[in-house]
């Protein structure tokens, strides 16, 4: 499903414009996007968290040039789902 599918769904199911939701989605994830940004996580009841993951420095081989590289320790984005939401999936 794409960002377009989920905007005609929901316009179908609200009666409200597809520009209206289109802008809507697109604050929401913007929102999200912030608030992840600032190391902040995203907690939707029923649905799930958007969270931020620490992932510590590693070596890593390239085994192209057989060579070892450092990734330095970094945050990345992550999407927990929540029980409710993980029971309906089954």
């Amino acid at each position: 499903m794409t960002k377009a599918d989920i905007v005609n769904e929901i316009a179908l199911k609200t009666g409200f414009d597809k520009a209206t939701v289109l802008d809507t989605v697109e604050a929401f994830m913007e929102t999200v996007k912030g608030s992840l940004a600032k190391n902040e996580n995203v907690y939707l009841r029923g649905f799930g968290s958007f969270i931020v993951k620490h992932r510590a420095e590693k070596t890593a081989r390239n085994i192209s040039k057989n060579t070892t590289i450092i990734i330095p320790a970094h945050n990345i984005p992550a999407f927990k789902p929540a029980k409710t939401f993980m029971g309906q999936i089954k």
